[in-house]
């Protein structure tokens, strides 16, 4: 017969504090309210600028001081930077050891458990976790053998491959229902792709290794097939507090109900307007419908802003006002207004907006407004090329925190390598990027391929040949890349006029047109999983072309705007300083705040994004109109809202464009409208 005895902890006077804090003096009512609540489960709505951190490390102090015992706690949280800051807050709060607390990201506490009872799943417990290198080392040789007959069309690259069972795993979608949704273009190789993920599992397995969805993944397995480690880690984690719970997917989600277990001992702090990455799998579903998996659940909310001046964040919530699926809040300001009213800007063409940024940018610092507390903020990385070349030219300082700077990412440089080759016949380098596109072709062949072609007689010339593809297609290549090395030899030929010493070339905004309808659309559409993004940015180095009619002065600005061959020093100092004015997608900025904001290109089909607006799916345009509210709320006292009236296009001439509907949902008075002289 089991007995049950229970050993009685010391529960603390609620009006006493074991590490000396005074709950109600350093909280708000809000937040203390959240931070002292009863157990059992709670939802807290943590507005932007809120104190979210706040609350939740106050939550873990008084946890602490009610006797709790820090091995019974568990902190989840998204980034291991917020979990390190989170941890050290606690540490600084409350005095003793709380080294036994489990806080950490959910990949890294499924890791501990894994460590503890992979022999569970077939696995032994030192098995080693993939990076993307290591996957991608591993599924090579797999996708050789599914794909060997593939001869005439671009099979996916191993990184898209990836990129699709990632989500397949975090979003427990169909490999079907993945491909015909977000990579419809991908459906002609379903039956290969699925035999590949088949046995890129059935591999890891074999090698005792684990990638890093399998950290999540496995860890759901293990809860679900064991009971009885199910309930080791549900007596043990008497209580379980999450960050971010809106940025949770499905497998998150049941693993936190699965240890919360019967107890319901568990606090999720977000917010539901800054839900921004169903893209990646998060499921907004998950902070919504709480209530239905956790009927008694409180709800608080904590609406006190201590970011923005009260200007800024009465537009904010007029904003997101307009959003039909979240939860009720409305953000007040702790601050005093009167600095700024938020100005709207309609300037001429994309030139001219950034004409205005760099000017602005630059009367702000003289002023004595630091660089590093100024940010430009945008939808897609593209609509950042002619601020970056206006603050180049104006020796703006600045640092790219969505990616490196426009004309130093790969699909700009391999577009760049077909141009630099026919100009320059013996550019090595971009002769070696456009075969390595190739299937088949490694660095073997690709320098082999290269030394035939210096052995020719017009490889070996300075001439411009009239015809490359003359030369180029008696070489021998891979027969798996016969049919592409083809193709790249005919487009080379379009790209030039006529041969000679000097040689006449076409346009480059032409060149580029060529390079993509003939080679590399196709390319894009197997390397990268966000070929429409990569797709986009050609397309504004297309617009930029348009501007040179000389070949060679269209080399030389790619070059000068790029600093990828510059001093490998003076790159590391840079990125170490971390100086400058910040250029950042909007997804990338979140969590993120400064003194000043640029919001650019506040124009339909730019922001919110073309596609969704061609699709009518009112999901993602809110998701899009959340984005904004995200870009909205990282100022604190300045904002500046602008968009270019007319849009120069490659082949259609200038397009007019209409303001961004967001600007519809909020009132005019809200903002000043900006006109602007000298265009």
């Amino acid at each position: 017969m089991e007995r049950e005895y229970q050993i009685k902890k010391r529960v603390t006077d609620p009006g006493e504090s074991r590490s000396g804090i005074d709950y109600k003096a350093e909280l708000n009512e809000q937040q203390y309210a959240a931070v002292s609540s009863d157990p059992g489960a709670s939802l807290v709505i943590a507005g932007a600028g809120s104190g979210k951190t706040r609350a939740l490390t106050y939550r873990v102090a008084y946890l602490l001081d009610q006797g709790v015992e820090a091995r019974n706690i568990l902190l989840l949280t998204f980034t291991n930077k917020a979990s390190k800051e989170m941890i050290e807050r606690v540490t600084e709060l409350v005095p003793g050891d709380i080294s036994d607390l489990w806080g950490g990201t959910f990949h890294s506490i499924g890791n501990r458990i894994l460590r503890r009872h992979a022999d569970e799943l077939g696995f032994n417990r030192s098995f080693s976790i993939l990076d993307r290198d290591d996957q991608k080392a591993l599924l090579k040789p797999i996708v050789k053998n599914a794909a060997a007959d593939v001869k005439n069309k671009r099979f996916p690259k191993p990184d898209l491959l990836l990129s699709i069972f990632s989500l397949v795993l975090n979003t427990q979608e169909s490999l079907e229902d993945v491909l015909h949704y977000r990579y419809e273009y991908l459906q002609e190789w379903e039956h290969e792709i699925k035999k590949i993920y088949e046995t890129y599992i059935r591999k890891k397995k074999e090698t005792n290794s684990m990638d890093f969805d399998d950290l999540l993944v496995l860890t759901l397995e293990l809860l679900k097939k064991d009971e009885d480690i199910l309930e080791l880690y549900q007596r043990k984690f008497k209580y379980v507090l999450v960050d971010e719970y809106q940025d949770t997917n499905m497998v998150q989600c049941e693993i936190v109900d699965l240890l919360v277990g019967k107890s319901k001992n568990l606090m999720v702090v977000g917010d539901d307007a800054q839900s921004i990455y169903s893209w990646r799998g998060a499921d907004m579903e998950n902070i919504l419908h709480f209530h239905m998996r956790y009927p008694s659940a409180e709800t608080y909310k904590i609406e006190t802003n201590y970011r923005s001046q009260p200007e800024i964040l009465e537009l904010s919530n007029a904003a997101i006002a307009a959003n039909t699926e979240q939860i009720e809040k409305k953000l007040t300001a702790s601050r005093k207004g009167g600095e700024m009213v938020p100005a709207l800007l309609a300037l001429a063409d994309p030139r001219a907006q950034a004409d205005f940024v760099a000017q602005r940018v630059q009367e702000l610092v003289d002023g004595g407004i630091e660089e590093e507390e100024i940010a430009v903020l945008y939808r897609a990385h593209y609509q950042s090329m002619e601020i970056q070349m206006e603050f180049t030219s104006r020796l703006i300082p600045f640092q790219i925190t969505s990616g490196l700077r426009f004309f130093e990412q790969a699909h700009v440089k391999d577009v760049s390598s077909y141009i630099r080759f026919v100009v320059n016949g013996r550019d090595e380098i971009s002769f070696k990027r456009m075969a390595l596109m190739l299937p088949g072709v490694g660095d073997a062949s690709a320098d082999k391929l290269w030394r035939s072609w210096l052995k020719s007689d017009v490889g070996s010339s300075d001439k411009v040949p009239q015809s490359f593809s003359a030369t180029l297609l008696d070489l021998k290549v891979p027969a798996k890349a016969k049919s592409h090395w083809e193709q790249m030899c005919y487009t080379l030929d379009e790209l030039v006029i006529s041969g000679g010493d000097e040689g006449v070339f076409a346009a480059p905004a032409d060149m580029i047109y060529s390079i993509i309808e003939g080679v590399y659309e196709d390319y894009m559409q197997s390397a990268f999983d966000n070929y429409e993004n990569r797709k986009q940015d050609i397309g504004q180095l297309q617009t930029y072309a348009t501007q040179y009619t000389d070949v060679m002065e269209f080399l030389a600005q790619l070059s000068l705007m790029s600093n990828v061959d510059g001093d490998p020093s003076q790159k590391k100092q840079k990125k170490e300083e971390q100086k400058g004015v910040t250029l950042s997608s909007i997804h990338q900025a979140k969590g993120l705040e400064w003194k000043v904001v640029f919001i650019v290109w506040l124009a339909d089909g730019m922001f919110p994004n073309g596609k969704i607006l061609e699709s009518e799916d009112n999901k993602m345009l809110e998701e899009e109109r959340r984005l904004f509210y995200v870009a909205l709320t990282r100022a604190k006292d300045q904002l500046y809202l602008s968009y270019p009236m007319m849009n120069p296009r490659s082949y259609s001439g200038e397009v007019f464009q209409n303001p961004s509907r967001f600007l519809d949902d909020f009132p005019a008075e809200l903002v000043d409208e900006w006109k602007v002289n000298g265009w």
